[in-house]
């Protein structure tokens, strides 16, 4: 593992400075540490700001890259104007890639910067349209071309203190949408409502799928205990939001599993 940090180190020392696509997950953040302990001041972290990305994942971010004091920059993105988009075929993420990182690219080019993203060798495992869209726009990732998993980003990132180390997952919101299912600003703002108050479970990892009336509820299965104790509270807020049933998925939480 030491082998591979030297290696993204030393590729990234080959940069003039890097525009770090930055969501305030563990992946891009660890990305962005070892960018700024490289390239110093030649780094900036730009995040997207939309209805598809909680307001909480914003704060975190504007608080993580201030806490490096890095340049972070923000930019409004308008998936939701994109009929492409919003009709949620599969694939939807390679077209959001592609508008988004078209646009950063616009951004690094004022200073004669590249382009950089957090995806990792474990990425490669699930369906991600969104790494062809990469491709095609040559986006460099760092933590595929020297192997990095998951894990060893989260050991890399508590060695190095960072305060993100163990922040679980987090997708944008249009990714508790089953595919087919038009996506619009109210069944996101019913989404984000659901996963903030599953949230204050504080489980490592929860989901709430929208297969509207149901809500289909994502934990470890070492955690399912967490959910039953708290169910009748959680199906009466659920109601609330205007589902009928809330259900706890028995496969237990699983990445991209309306990729299936």
């Amino acid at each position: 593992m030491q082998s591979k940090l030297e290696k993204i180190k030393a590729g990234l020392s080959n940069y003039n400075g890097v525009v770090v696509a930055f969501s305030g997950g563990v992946d891009s953040g660890l990305l962005l540490k070892l960018a700024t302990q490289t390239l110093k001041e030649n780094v900036i972290a730009v995040t997207a700001v939309s209805p598809l990305h909680p307001k909480k994942e914003i704060e975190d971010a504007k608080k993580f890259a201030k806490s490096l004091g890095c340049k972070h920059l923000f930019i409004q993105t308008h998936e939701l104007t994109d009929p492409k988009f919003v009709s949620n075929t599969k694939n939807r993420c390679y077209l959001c890639k592609l508008e988004l990182f078209a646009r950063i690219k616009k951004i690094a080019a004022k200073y004669n910067y590249s382009v950089i993203e957090g995806s990792n060798k474990s990425d490669l495992s699930d369906y991600r349209p969104g790494i062809r869209a990469l491709k095609k726009l040559k986006i460099k990732s760092p933590f595929i071309e020297s192997g990095i998993t998951k894990e060893e980003i989260r050991i890399l990132a508590k060695k190095l203190h960072l305060s993100n180390w163990n922040k679980p997952s987090m997708a944008c919101l249009a990714s508790r949408i089953p595919y087919g299912i038009k996506i619009n600003k109210a069944i996101l703002q019913r989404i984000g409502k659901a996963e903030i108050y599953l949230g204050r479970l504080k489980r490592s990892q929860i989901r709430g799928r929208d297969h509207f009336p149901v809500a289909r509820i994502d934990v470890y299965p070492s955690e399912f205990n967490v959910v039953l104790k708290n169910r009748k509270k959680i199906v009466r807020y659920f109601e609330k939001l205007g589902y009928k049933y809330a259900v706890l998925d028995l496969a237990g939480f699983q990445t991209g599993s309306l990729n299936k």
